[in-house]
């Protein structure tokens, strides 16, 4: 049995029939042995040029284990089904499990601001709260020395630069 990540486009207006298509597939697929290892329904998004002048599809995505009879079943499902817009199937090497970088963008977007990891930016103001409190300011101060002095090191070196361009001038 080989795995193979499959991204399929529904139609828009078809989207209440996505969960019972899900259930179908899955129901193939598992009826001939196979296993169905992630499962991700990513929504009605923009599609990126019109497709048989739609401008949004319902997006979803399936990683599953099977062999090439049931993929060519599903593919012709797909193929005959006219509520799927597109689909696009690539065989993998192994079976991935965890979330896709969509998904995640999307429960990063879902969450709410408080719980979200802190960026660099909400690091700095972190560490001013913590010197007023009492925090110790010996770290802060040899920070910035650090970035002075690297600062001075890219001054340095642009100051250099032109210099033996000038050289290679002088001697052509």
């Amino acid at each position: 049995m080989r795995h193979y990540e499959i991204c399929f486009l529904v139609h828009p207006d078809q989207s209440e029939q996505v969960p019972a298509m899900l259930e179908r597939y899955r129901n193939l697929i598992e009826s001939n042995n196979g296993a169905v290892h992630r499962l991700e329904d990513w929504g009605r998004r923009q599609l990126a040029y019109p497709i048989v002048k739609l401008h949004k599809a319902h997006y979803l995505l399936m990683n599953i284990e099977c062999d090439s009879e049931t993929l060519a079943e599903l593919e012709g499902a797909f193929r005959f089904n006219d509520a799927v817009l597109r689909h696009l199937t690539i065989r993998r090497q192994n079976a991935i499990v965890e979330q896709s970088l969509i998904m995640q963008a999307k429960d990063d977007k879902d969450r709410p601001v408080r719980d979200r990891p802190a960026s660099s930016s909400n690091d700095d103001s972190d560490s001013d709260s913590s010197d007023e409190a009492g925090g110790d300011s010996d770290t802060k101060s040899s920070d910035s020395d650090e970035s002075k002095a690297d600062e001075s090191d890219a001054e340095t070196q642009v100051e250099t630069a032109p210099e033996s361009g000038d050289e290679e001038r002088a001697e052509a």
